[in-house]
């Protein structure tokens, strides 16, 4: 790749999904080596798993990044923020979902955001099993693998469909919401990880409820969702960040959102 230096205000969204996308193609090919093929894992100090596909995933992201644009900053999930006083920062989960990549269930993804001075401006959400890539950022609709896709527009919570994230972790931490949560919508789904927010970023169901979660586990996932029409917030309806403490809730419309803060935090 030909280094850029471009200051951010001259990198255009259609450039930076340009860039998403080729990694996510590259990613892909590099997580499916390791994929059902006994890859060993460890365990970090908070106990979640990591493999050498999410190390080697993660180190070849980065390679291209620094490679095309070396004076930006990247926060890479297994590796930490390297130059995050940068305008530009890319934020990196090489394997989202890697308790489903260990298991042998296709579910896991990649997720790419780019942030300019601290602002959301794009994202991808990769899914190497399943050959999709999601896009979308500021000003550009959202795509998957190059086609457009749209949110349901679903406004009605009694009518919706309704996924919930970290189920364990909500029941825990937070019985008496959950519980509201179980009792709401026509249909629920538990799941994990990025795939329930690209299937609500595609129009096939409605909102997702999510739970602690970490700046590479969510901006890129917004960045999409939004870019789909859809609203993405914390439980207090406040824009995602960097500081963001990790409760998400994701929705097909504005009215639907603020049903589901409602019920969340009632």
């Amino acid at each position: 790749m030909t280094p850029t230096s471009s200051p951010s205000e001259q990198l255009s969204v259609d450039a930076i999904l340009k860039d998403c996308l080729t990694w996510a193609v590259m990613s892909a090919e590099t997580a499916l080596g390791f994929f059902r093929q006994g890859t060993a894992v460890d365990f970090k100090a908070d106990l979640s798993p990591v493999t050498l596909a999410d190390q080697t995933v993660e180190k070849e992201l980065k390679a291209a990044i620094n490679a095309k644009y070396p004076d930006h900053g990247i926060f890479g999930e297994e590796t930490g923020i390297e130059g995050g006083d940068k305008d530009c920062l890319w934020v990196i989960d090489p394997i989202d979902g890697t308790r489903s990549f260990i298991s042998g269930n296709p579910l896991f993804g990649m997720l790419i955001a780019f942030l300019s001075k601290g602002r959301l401006q794009a994202g991808a959400i990769s899914m190497p099993a399943l050959n999709e890539v999601y896009c979308g950022g500021v000003g550009v609709p959202a795509t998957c693998n190059g086609n457009p896709i749209r949110v349901s527009g679903q406004r009605n919570l009694d009518e919706a469909v309704i996924y919930i994230n970290e189920g364990e972790k909500l029941l825990a931490d937070h019985p008496r919401a959950t519980a509201r949560l179980l009792q709401a919508g026509q249909t629920r789904r538990f799941g994990y990880d990025c795939y329930p927010h690209a299937l609500l970023a595609a129009g096939h169901v409605d909102a997702v409820i999510d739970y602690d979660l970490k700046p590479y586990d969510f901006l890129a996932v917004s960045a999409v969702v939004e870019a789909a029409g859809g609203v993405v917030s914390d439980w207090q309806g406040k824009p995602l960040t960097l500081e963001s403490d990790g409760a998400v809730v994701s929705a097909a419309s504005p009215e639907l959102h603020a049903a589901l803060l409602k019920l969340m935090n009632s």
